[in-house]
This record gives structure tokens, C-alpha cells and sequence, in this order.
């Protein structure tokens, strides 16, 4: 194995670790997470390019034997600091962030991963407040379909059939999408308890599947009521 290799990357997040170096996570368009010792000082280049949010070409020094990486170089690409100008935009970002760590890169779908990130991230760099939560929801949702676990608006994930735009649907983890019978049938105690998962309505399910194949950077054009604006939020939670 190489014990050096270059590739696109995203920082995801840094930390301090030992007296003054920082753990650096990456999304590698090739190799998915990495963590790697980041040294140098507080006035160092390289500690000052390797920034949560950033986008670069990164080289890695590895040595298998001792499992040890260190980050050698990052030539910055994307520094977005707009990202900083605003809460809702750091923390939307940081969201982001950790749920590509926390579900390992996307799954063995590291590129289609980088390619997402980035675009969102890119995308909230100029976002307002309502905005940032449309980018979230938006990420998540093409998220869960490269985690292949998302299910298919336009049909009951149980009996397959077609509902109309006007029809109520439920997301039930690890099942998907059901519509009114299904539920009926299947989860009549969670259904009469208001248990059965994320509701979506008419409103809902028309932005999704209006902004599911869109860049979003397009999303300031794709407004939502706030009543659909809260059941897209609803199905968060679920994705995670």
C-alpha cells in the first residue's frame, strides 16, 4: 500500500488532540472518512486551511503498520466563509456534517457523497434562515436514497398501489412510505395513537418530489407553507 495518496476532500470536523496538534475528519471522494493528525501551530498554513467546511485537494501520509495519518498538505479549493456570517448557516452546516460521519461516508457511495455535500454546502454559503432549513431537509432526503432507505413518494411502500397528490401518506422506519389503508391495516394501534411516524401531506409531498432532482442552490425558488414546512421537518429525526 502506498504511504502517501492524494485526494478531493471535505473537512468535516477538527479537534484538538494533545497539547497543540488537532484530529482532522475528512470525506474523501475516493476513500470516504479518514482521520488524520493535523500538526503545526496556531499560526501554521496548513492548521489555518484545515477548517471545518472546506473543500481541497488533500495529501495523507500513512503508515499501516503503526495505523497512523498524517495530514502532509491540503490545497484549499472552496474556503466558504460565508458560512460563518450566520448562525443558521454553521449550524445546518454542522448538521450536515455529522450526519456523514455518523452513517461512515454514505455507505460505499463516496463520490455521489462528496458531490452532495458539497452543493448543499455551497448552496448555504448565501442561504437566509428559512432557506437553510429547505438546503437540510433537501440533503437529507437524497441522503437517505443513497443510504438506500428512503422509499418512494409515489407509491405505498406495502401494497404498492398509486395514492393521489391530495392523499395523507406515513413514513414508518424501515418500511417506508404507507398509505391511509396500509396503516389501517398494519399499525392500527400506532395510527389511532399518533405514533405512526411522520405524517405528509398534499403540500409536503409535492416540494419534495418538485426539489428531489433540483440543485440547491435553486432551492431560494422552491418555497414551502409552514404547515408542510413542519411535517418535512418531521421526517428528519426518522433519516437519522
Amino acid at each position: 500500500m502506498q504511504r502517501s495518496f492524494s485526494s478531493p476532500a471535505l473537512v468535516l470536523r477538527v479537534r484538538p488532540t494533545g497539547e497543540s496538534n488537532r484530529e482532522a475528519v475528512f470525506l474523501s471522494a475516493g476513500e470516504g472518512i479518514i482521520s488524520a493528525t493535523l500538526f503545526g501551530g496556531p499560526k501554521s498554513r496548513l492548521r489555518s486551511h484545515v477548517s471545518p467546511f472546506i473543500s481541497g485537494l488533500l495529501w495523507i501520509y500513512r503508515d499501516t503498520a503503526k495505523d497512523f495519518r498524517k495530514v502532509s498538505d491540503f490545497d484549499v479549493q472552496s474556503w466558504r466563509p460565508g458560512l460563518r456570517e450566520l448562525y443558521e448557516r454553521s449550524n445546518t452546516a454542522s448538521l450536515i456534517a455529522g450526519t456523514i460521519i455518523s452513517g461512515k461516508g454514505g455507505g460505499g457511495a463516496f463520490s455521489e457523497t462528496f458531490t452532495l455535500a458539497n452543493a448543499a454546502l455551497d448552496a448555504l454559503e448565501t442561504a437566509d434562515e428559512n432557506c437553510c432549513e429547505r438546503i437540510l431537509i433537501h440533503f437529507m432526503w437524497n441522503w437517505t436514497m443513497l443510504l438506500g432507505n428512503r422509499g418512494d413518494l409515489r407509491y405505498c411502500a406495502s401494497c404498492a398501489c398509486e395514492p393521489s397528490m391530495g392523499d395523507v401518506l406515513w413514513f414508518v422506519p424501515e418500511e417506508g412510505f404507507l398509505c391511509k389503508n396500509c396503516m389501517i391495516k398494519e399499525h392500527p394501534a400506532e395510527l389511532a395513537g399518533g405514533r405512526a411516524g411522520a405524517v405528509l401531506g398534499a403540500g409536503a409531498r409535492r416540494w419534495l418530489l418538485a426539489v428531489e432532482d433540483k440543485p440547491p442552490a435553486e432551492l431560494a425558488r422552491y418555497t414551502v407553507d409552514e404547515a408542510s414546512l413542519g411535517e418535512l421537518k418531521g421526517l428528519l429525526p426518522l433519516f437519522n
